[in-house]
């Protein structure tokens, strides 16, 4: 499937592919109330789980392939397919629906049998939330993130009676029920680089080598480690020993520090310092391009010049 194609299909960044005339126009703060339960005894259970396209966050992916006990190169082959995030050039992945019955792979009829480790957008539901990131401030080095906005919606669809139940709750406490609260805080940082590159628009294209970066860091840590342990990886960038030892040993530090890189490498946030002799290295090259490019150019004036029979009065000095 090309890019064209998936981005047209795309219509959320991680949640259900839902039409926009379930979404209750009415924007909730966490305080507010909703009235909501989901559980085996209801008449639709699990009847959500079909039909949907649900974005995997590296957090997701990385939760499910320690449940699986897989290789995520593994989880990724078998359990999804690849999308481009919303509005972006960004490459990710969403959940792979069976063939048939169009459900989720892990959803059986007495339930979904990675409940503990299911993907954020499946604990949010039926609630969902609009995060929004102003340009640079969402990124830029010791930005406090004032500029941001978030509010909750609620998605209502036909087939769904868990707005039946007689269970009341805010929308913080449906957030800390669901463990919403600690996915947001793992994914922050991944999602407003996505936020960040969605505000660029078209733009501007990310090349295809920043593209298969992008990729690799947010769905294979395993592979991201060995980029970082077994290149040349260590020899540009300054990382303290103490950072290091946590990447080396746990997952949940790389795949933050993985945040940190891409902020760096694809929009020069700060916070990955460079080796100051790489600095120095790409100093030298870049006045080297330079220097042979004055020097092209002056040989082709030169040329032109003696094409034409014509004397050169300039002073060139080619030493």
């Amino acid at each position: 499937m090309s890019e064209k194609e998936m981005s047209g299909k795309e219509k959320v960044l991680f949640s259900k592919a839902t039409n926009p005339s379930n979404i209750l126009p009415k924007k909730l703060t966490l305080e507010s109330k909703i009235k909501f339960r989901c559980h085996p005894g209801v008449r639709c259970f699990t009847a959500c789980c079909g039909g949907i396209k649900i974005i995997l966050t590296p957090y997701d992916i990385l939760t499910l392939k320690k449940r699986l006990d897989i290789p995520a190169h593994e989880l990724l082959q078998q359990y999804t397919t690849p999308v481009y995030l919303e509005g972006t050039d960004m490459p990710g992945v969403a959940l792979k629906l069976t063939e048939g019955d169009n459900r989720c792979p892990f959803v059986t009829p007495e339930g979904c049998t990675v409940y503990t480790d299911r993907p954020s957008a499946c604990r949010y539901y039926p609630v969902g939330m609009a995060d929004f990131h102003e340009g640079q401030g969402a990124m830029g080095g010791g930005a406090d993130h004032k500029d941001e906005e978030k509010f909750f919606f609620i998605v209502k669809e036909d087939h769904c009676k868990g707005f039946e139940e007689d269970k009341e709750w805010t929308v913080a406490e449906w957030r800390a029920d669901q463990g919403v609260d600690v996915r947001d805080e793992m994914n922050k940082e991944w999602l407003r680089l996505v936020m960040r590159r969605k505000s660029f628009g078209h733009q501007a294209s990310l090349s295809e080598q920043a593209k298969r970066m992008f990729f690799m860091t947010s769905t294979d840590l395993d592979h991201f480690r060995r980029f970082i342990f077994e290149s040349s990886f260590l020899d540009t960038y300054q990382i303290d020993d103490e950072t290091l030892e946590k990447i080396k040993n746990d997952d949940v530090e790389l795949m933050l520090f993985s945040f940190k890189y891409l902020a760096a490498s694809l929009f020069g946030a700060e916070g990955l310092p460079i080796r100051e002799d790489k600095i120095q290295e790409k100093v030298k090259e870049i006045k080297k391009r330079q220097d042979d490019s004055v020097t092209q150019s002056i040989e082709d004036y030169k040329k032109i010049k003696a094409d034409r029979g014509e004397k050169i009065d300039m002073d060139l000095d080619m030493k």
